[in-house]
């Protein structure tokens, strides 16, 4: 019997309480606020459970049994732990006294399957539009960032966008935990390793993606830009390394960039903020911005933006090239959004010809000119 099988069987046993949401597709995520205390995430909604552990040292045994097997430390001293279960769902952990309530142990599912923008059409969270734009925007190797807030979905949009790059390109894919499943078969993933009681092998995003840069990539993707490695992304984007995609936590597409220049000015380097303003209005094309809505629990792109320099007064430009409207209830009671083009040309739009790709024009022909 493999480590693997006695990784997922030991941790089965321990997660029994659980078992049925793990095993329910329809769940995206599990919320344990200690022992007696479950909600899920049931197709967009919070839903608390009736499910609990037998005592907090039974919950407590579960977390040591995930941290042996993926060789990490949590204790009183280490009282955060990121691992992932074995068919790849995330997992994060807080202990007490830092988790006031007892264990705090989340749970977000890893999808087995490749979503592609089609699947996101089916769901109502993007229009064949926009799809097509999208799918034009990753050939012409735009540097594209989907921007919003937490659970809008962010990954799995970024996932279904990349279903658009050539399947001919190398692509490096880097991530804080590995979620990301690209369809291409050149993908090489990397995932950041934490450092060990003695703070022995920790590599960060930033480490990766300066070595990631040394691998002759046609594409850099990163799951998530959260510090100083945003500087390296924004300066290889505007050095040669075109086509680039990530995501970041943001409600608006001017706060994306803002967030974005914020965390440049996080690294170790020494940049005015007017540089650093300068360097992501340089690199970055367009961002597409995910909301939640909670009336029906439904995440959908809100809007695409192109984002084009600076004002006079160096602050960001945007134009908006999409926006969703809300039509109507499906008889389900689920939003009906409408993403359409407002009828604004983009920048790029001579490229087109460029770069022969006028042949993809089927649902778009009124937004290139």
């Amino acid at each position: 019997m493999s480590r693997d099988s006695i990784f997922e069987a030991s941790v089965g046993y321990f997660l029994t309480p659980i078992r049925p949401f793990l095993e329910d597709d329809t769940v995206s995520e599990i919320m344990i606020n200690g022992f007696n205390e479950i909600y899920i995430e049931r197709r967009g909604r919070l839903e608390r459970t009736t499910a609990s552990f037998p005592s907090p040292d039974a919950l407590l045994s579960a977390v040591h049994n995930v941290a042996q097997f993926v060789n990490r430390e949590i204790d009183a001293d280490r009282p955060i732990m990121d691992a992932r279960l074995p068919n790849g769902s995330r997992v994060h952990v807080v202990l007490p006294p830092s988790a006031r309530r007892g264990v705090y142990f989340t749970i977000r599912k890893f999808n087995r399957d490749i979503f592609g923008m089609d699947d996101l059409i089916h769901l109502g969270s993007m229009s064949a539009s926009a799809k097509e734009f999208l799918e034009i925007c990753v050939r012409l190797k735009k540097n594209i960032i989907v921007a919003g807030g937490t659970g809008t979905g962010k990954t799995s949009l970024l996932n279904a966008v990349s279903t658009a790059i050539p399947s001919d390109e190398r692509i490096v894919v880097i991530e804080d935990s590995s979620e990301l499943r690209l369809a291409q078969p050149h993908t090489l993933y990397m995932e950041v390793q934490t450092p060990d009681a003695n703070g022995r092998g920790g590599v960060s995003i930033r480490d990766l993606f300066k070595a990631s840069l040394r691998m002759r990539p046609d594409r850099i993707i990163v799951g998530e830009v959260r510090s100083g490695e945003a500087l390296d992304m924004i300066q290889s984007m505007i050095s040669g390394h075109a086509g680039s995609l990530t995501t970041v936590h943001a409600t608006t597409p001017r706060d994306a960039l803002i967030r974005l220049e914020t965390l440049s000015l996080m690294s170790e380097v020494e940049l005015p903020v007017y540089v650093a303003r300068a360097q992501v209005a340089s690199a970055i094309n367009l961002v597409v911005q995910l909301a939640r809505y909670s009336e029906d629990g439904s995440r959908k792109i809100s809007r695409i933006a192109e984002a084009y320099g600076l004002d006079k007064d160096n602050n960001y430009q945007f134009r908006d090239l999409f926006v969703s409207k809300i039509k109507g209830r499906t008889p389900q009671g689920r939003l009906i959004a409408d993403l359409a083009p407002v009828g604004v040309v983009p920048t790029f739009a001579n490229e087109l010809a460029d770069y022969g790709l006028t042949g993809m024009i089927k649902e778009t022909k009124g937004l290139w000119g």
